[in-house]
Parts: C-alpha cells; structure tokens; sequence
C-alpha cells in the first residue's frame, strides 16, 4: 500500500497533464543530445599558435559564473592561463536555496575547475589562493594561500588580467547584520542555514523552552525580496511543512516566517502579474511579506524595521534571519578602483569591450564590474562629422544611411529606441522632430542631428547583476581572445567615430533568455521569451520547464545526474533533516 501511494504520488501531474510526459521526453531527449554534442565537439575548432611564438600569460582571478564561463569557451592554444581562487571549484548558485533545505545536495551542484578544463589543450595552472592586491603598472598581483603555514604572500605576473571575482554581501551599514545575519552567496552559506533551520527546531523541542521563547527561536526572517530572498522562503515553507512538520508535531504550529523588503513590492524585476501572484501565494500559505519594511538593526534576537511610509519604528523577535539584499565590492577591488580613479563607483567600470577604464590589458566582468554604456550625446560631433563624408556642414538621408548599423552597434540604445518607437529607418526617427517635412531628401546640420538623437540616451541601461549576465560575458571575452591576432589584421568592430579605422571587436551585447522564480508547492513563475504571448507563465508546468532548464544549464553530466536523482529522492523519500 506504501509502494502504491508513492506511484500515486510521482503519477499525479502526469495524471492532470497527459501531455506532460510526451513535452518532458522530448525536452529531456533532444537537450541532453545538444549538450551531448556541443560537449564533445567543444575543442574541435581549437586555434593554434604560430610555432616560435611568443606565449601571453592570461590569469583570471575567480572561479564563479563569469571566470568558468571564460575558461569553458576558450580554445586559443596561444595563451598560458593561471587561474587564482580561494576556492577550486565552480557553484551552480541559481540551486544554493535548495542546498538549504536539502532539496539538493551540496556536492552535486559544485564542480572541481581541474575537471572543466582538463580536456582543454591550453597551458593550464590553478593556484588555490586569496588576492590581495592588484599592480595595473607592473602587471602584478599579490596573492596569499590559507593552505600554507603563515600565510605566506606570493606574486603572479600577467600580460592579460580578468578580474570575474564576484561580489561580496552589502550591508549598507545596518548594525548587527554581519554578527548575526545568514547570507547566501557560497555553498558553505547554505550548509550553515540547513544545519542553523534543523537546530532551531531541536532547540524548540526542548522541554525546557517556554511557549515565547519558542515562538522566537521558530521564527525565520529573510530580508530581501529578490528571486533568492523569494526562493529561499519558498523552499523553507515547503521543508516545513513537507518534511519538518512530520518530525516535529508538537512545534510545527509556532512557525512563523516573514518576508522584509522595503520596495513596494516583492519579485519587482519580473512581470507585474508574477509579482502579484507571487504575494498572494505567499499570503495563502502563511508567508508573512512586509513590503515598505526597512531593517534598521538587528540584534542577536530581535530585527528593528521602519516603515517607509509612515515612518513607525517596530521590532520582531526572530530565531534566524537571512539577509539577501544589495551586493558590494570586495576589499581588494575597493583598493584597485582607488589607485585607477574609480573610488567614487560602487563597482569597477569597463567599456563596452569589458575593459577596465583607466587601464590597459585589464578585463572585469560578472558581478564585481558594470559596463559604462558612452552616451550618443558626449560623441554626438564625432559622428557627424564621420558621417558627414563631404565635409560639406550638412548631413544627407543616404549619408546617414551609410553609419546607421555602426551607430546602432557602438550606441545599442539607439537600436532599442527605434525598436521600441516602432521606427523602420531613419525617416521615421526625423519625423519625430521635423514632421511631414522629412523626406528621403531632407539634410541636417549639426543641431538637427542633436535633436534628433536627443531622446535615444533615455534607453541606456545597466546590467543586473546575474549568472546570466556573467556567463555571456565570459563567453564573449573568450571569444574575443580566441580571434584577438585575427581581429588585429581584420577589424570586426564598428567605425571608430573618435579615431579611424574599427575596432577590433564587436561590442558586448547582452541578451536576455528569460528569468525563474519557484514560489513552493511544485509551482514557479517563468518570464521567458520562447514562451508565446507575452512569454508569462505560472504555474505546475512551468515548475517542470525550470526543471529541464536547470539540468541542462548544468556545467558536466556528473552535476546533471546528481542533480536529477536529487530531486527524485526528496520526491520519493522526502528531505533529510540531519544537522550534517
């Protein structure tokens, strides 16, 4: 009867979705097939180096999502690469909220970076070690390893640095919150969530905690209404009631957890009907989500928040809190943005080739740099001088038409205005400012093309600070080692508009694949752009797409088994509630 009512259980979404089967089959097949082979054709187009020549010395400070990335897709054999991390091996971040309620386990989400790049025929060296310092002038940086006596400090010499070292947690100054708050940026931060969870409920189990004190030790804080400070909620909802509940039924019912943010509204990246969803999901299943809440202070028993509206001062009691909100730069990036003239900045600024300003043959990329997107109205001269090719004082429709693509490519922004003003070619943006006067045989002067453009600048902007983004940044760069003498013969970049000739490259363009929210339950909220309409979904089904999705966006078929059978052990027999 056991065995019956687990295939039951596993049969049921099958049952309310016949064609769920045949979709996951069909997703599951044709995904791991593509992997499959993009995997074992990844090196076949391997460039080679000259023989005799020189071999440039490329070290990447970072194992995270924007360094890995970038030593995946590398394939230039003429590069020497080290790579330079306290830790050694690549985390899967988007499942660290599963890690904290044993959905998933630690191991399966983590890959050693030897095993990335074993098959990759570049000179390969890792050093298990912390930054100290970067030297733009000698080319240097100072290191120190934990793992020898005293500490030692070392350097290492690069021609080529990329800095992909992540971010580090932003307090924004709160007291309290570094004593006493969980974080969730490393596997070893969910590790010590899962054991802390357990132990609250061991410790409220006690028979000598009066009914207050166990109340107190019971109640979970998040703050930060992000996708993790949503997922984390969700996750720990489901823990409880799912698998906690049944083990300890004498505490189940003085659990309590409350959701801080002080915007407006929680999920406030995504689609307003999934924000509005996800709030009232939570409301139902006893989520407790204060919007307008600040926290203020926190002790080693009581949060402190403050109304944004009314401005009212308020306290609550709490067992554990995790604080997932803001992110900052780590102390050794602070000292570098110092010594090149960017201490003003909250992270490193690069242009649109994700160098470094203010330096040479220095990369950033991933959530410790922003790109600093040039404004069309600071080059606004430059290009219209370079269009205008008769130096005649006048700009002509075909005289634009001849720069157009480039302007859209070194300035995005004006593509994404055209796009977004449902504008075919320039004649339309014209008539923005000129009306029926503009024509194909229109020309401008220089304060006609001011004006016209005047408006494409409000279309700039930033970067979130993602995996995703991250990722493809780590590709580009890559890719643009991997052509860098190829480039330098046969540019493939856009007009130089304040100097002659192109560059080198194209410039980073980020695309946007969709974003994930699991909100518990086996329900998730899906803005994709694949997705037709408006490519929103919530729901049952789009709980088994972020299934599929994370599986395949595994980095080896070890963490995709892993994974996998992860998922199908809590399905079947539940998440485990030991304090290992």
């Amino acid at each position: 009867m056991k065995d019956l009512g687990i295939l039951q259980k596993i049969s049921k979404p099958f049952r309310a979705y016949p064609r769920l089967s045949k979709i996951l089959l069909v997703v599951a097949v044709s995904g791991g097939g593509y992997v499959a082979y993009a995997q074992a054709n990844s090196d076949s187009d391997l460039i080679s180096s000259a023989p005799g020549a020189e071999r440039k010395k490329v070290v990447v400070l970072g194992t995270g999502w924007a360094g890995t990335s970038f030593l995946r897709s590398l394939t230039n054999s003429s590069y020497d690469v080290q790579v330079v991390s306290p830790r050694n091996y690549f985390t899967f971040t988007p499942l660290l909220p599963s890690v904290t309620c044993g959905t998933v386990e630690p191991r399966s989400i983590i890959e050693p970076i030897r095993n990335i790049v074993r098959k990759k025929k570049i000179g390969f060296q890792f050093t298990e070690a912390e930054c100290l310092k970067i030297d733009p002038k000698g080319k240097k940086i100072y290191c120190r390893s934990k793992l020898e006596d005293g500490e030692k400090e070392f350097v290492v010499d690069y021609d080529y640095l990329v800095i992909s070292v992540g971010a580090s947690v932003n307090t924004f100054n709160t007291p309290g919150v570094m004593e006493h708050c969980h974080f969730l940026k490393e596997v070893e931060d969910a590790q010590k969530i899962r054991k802390t969870v357990v132990e609250c409920f061991e410790k409220a189990s006690l028979p000598t905690v009066t009914d207050e004190e166990k109340e107190r030790i019971l109640h979970f804080a998040v703050v930060g209404g992000g996708p993790t400070g949503v997922e984390f909620a969700a996750e720990l909802h489901d823990y409880v009631n799912e698998d906690l509940g049944e083990l300890y039924p004498g505490v189940k019912d003085k659990v309590k957890i409350t959701l801080l943010e002080a915007g407006n509204h929680i999920l406030s990246m995504f689609d307003k009907r999934i924000t509005e969803f996800a709030e009232e999901k939570f409301r139902r299943d006893g989520i407790d989500v204060k919007t307008g809440s600040m926290v203020t202070k926190v002790d080693d028993k009581q949060i402190t928040t403050k109304e944004m509206k009314t401005g009212k001062i308020e306290t609550m009691p709490y067992g554990m809190a995790l604080w997932s909100t803001g992110i900052g730069s780590r102390p050794f990036i602070r000292d570098f943005m110092n010594q090149i003239g960017q201490a003003n900045r909250r992270v490193l600024a690069t242009d649109e080739w994700l160098r470094v300003e203010g330096c040479d043959k220095v990369y950033a990329l991933g959530d410790c740099a922003t790109i600093n997107q040039r404004k069309v109205q600071e080059d606004i001269s430059a290009i219209f001088s370079k269009a205008d090719k008769d130096k005649s004082g006048t700009l002509t429709v075909q005289e634009w038409k001849e720069v157009i693509n480039d302007i859209c490519e070194r300035y995005p922004q004006v593509d994404l205005y055209l796009k977004n003003k449902h504008m075919r070619n320039i004649v339309d943006l014209l008539k923005e400012t000129k009306g029926a006067s503009a024509t194909d045989t229109v020309e401008l002067d220089i304060e006609d093309f001011k004006t016209a453009l005047s408006k494409v600048d409000s279309e700039m902007k930033m970067l979130p600070a993602t995996a995703q983004v991250a990722a493809q940044e780590g590709a580009y760069l890559a890719s643009c080692f991997n052509r860098m003498d190829k480039c330098e013969k046969y540019p493939e970049g856009p007009l130089r508009f304040r100097g002659e000739g192109r560059h080198r490259f194209r410039p980073f363009r980020y695309k946007h694949l969709g974003q994930f929210a699991p909100l518990g339950g086996e329900q998730t909220a899906a803005q994709l752009p694949v997705l037709p309409g408006d490519g929103v979904s919530i729901g049952y089904s789009s709980q088994w797409l972020w299934y599929s999705v994370y599986a395949s966006k595994q980095v080896s078929w070890r963490n995709r088994g892993m994974v996998i059978s992860d998922w199908a052990r809590r399905f079947i027999f539940g998440r485990d509630s030991s304090q290992i």
